[in-house]
């Protein structure tokens, strides 16, 4: 077993994305295994067998592979800015659920209709009818949950920043001011750069590379 929880990740996922923040923010150093999606290597599939980031091995075996739940773990073991406070179940039901449902159709719209053209639009209407609920809250405090960035801000945050780059002119054009700040502030917080760094696909025999604050 390793001396350091292994996380299994993919860079631009956005559940991985989640999954690093909470880790980081909770001072869990953890051996990355950065995987190529199309050459996963046979270790992630042993460890789960959905195969799918993030993974994380803890040092006794145990294995979390959902990234709410490995959000959640790493905050029960030190919540250094009370992002528990702010776990909004149903707002994260409804990013995980409808948003991404609209969000894979209008970022990937080939993949799920004959009519790819008039079904990137329709999706794009329905996720932004989304963040229209989201932005007036927004519109009440700096945070989802309120002032300060919690659980929710974070669990939300990839997969809103995946539907805006999708085409960023037309997403920078919406009248949702207050999502597109709330992006921006957490685009450019020092906690998403130092989980973003780039690392080669991970393969059995490699130097562990430990990743954390």
């Amino acid at each position: 077993m390793s001396a350091l929880p292994v996380l299994y990740s993919f860079r631009r996922c956005p559940y991985a994305m989640r999954a690093r923040m909470a880790l980081w923010i909770a001072g869990i150093t953890v051996e990355l295994r950065e995987v190529k999606l199309a050459n996963k290597p046979p270790q992630l599939a042993e460890a789960s067998p959905k195969a799918t980031v993030p993974v994380l091995v803890l040092e006794d075996g145990t294995v979390i592979d959902e990234s709410i739940a490995i959000m959640r773990w790493a905050l029960a073991q030190n919540d250094p800015e009370g992002w528990l406070d702010g776990d909004n179940a149903a707002l994260i039901n409804g990013n995980d659920g409808a948003f991404k449902h609209h969000l894979d159709r209008y970022k990937y719209p080939t993949r799920y209709t004959d009519d790819p053209d008039q079904g990137k639009v329709d999706h794009r209407t329905e996720g932004l009818a989304i963040l229209q609920d989201l932005d007036m809250g927004l519109a009440r405090h700096a945070q989802l949950c309120g002032a300060k960035r919690t659980l929710t801000d974070i669990a939300l945050f990839p997969f809103i920043r995946q539907f805006a780059n999708t085409n960023r002119d037309w997403f920078d054009e919406q009248p949702i001011p207050h999502i597109q700040a709330w992006l921006e502030d957490h685009l450019s917080s020092d906690l998403f750069k130092a989980v973003m760094p780039k690392f080669a696909p991970w393969e059995a025999g490699d130097d562990a590379i430990r990743f954390g604050p």
